[in-house]
């Protein structure tokens, strides 16, 4: 029977980083060109007009103007209103 603890046991149970996903803006909210609007994995938020999509589905703003959410067919959109 072992008397001592075992030392490299300590290590197991790290929690990861959080990513820091999620809405980064709110309804009616002013933005302005290339404001990051929504971080996500896949495509929860659908980029509307005056947003787009980048490589790892983040939606940014293309223009100025006020933040719109809204819903069409069902999928959550983003999209920018001009002033």
């Amino acid at each position: 029977m072992s008397t001592h603890k075992a030392g490299g046991k300590t290590g197991q149970h790290i929690r990861p980083v959080g990513k820091r996903l999620g809405l980064k803006v709110s309804n009616g909210q002013k933005v302005g060109v290339g404001t990051i609007l929504v971080r996500q994995r896949g495509t929860t938020f659908k980029a509307g007009t005056g947003a787009k999509t980048g490589r790892d589905h983040t939606a940014f703003a293309i223009k100025e103007g006020t933040v719109q959410i809204s819903q069409r067919l069902g999928r959550k959109v983003i999209s920018i209103v001009s002033k």
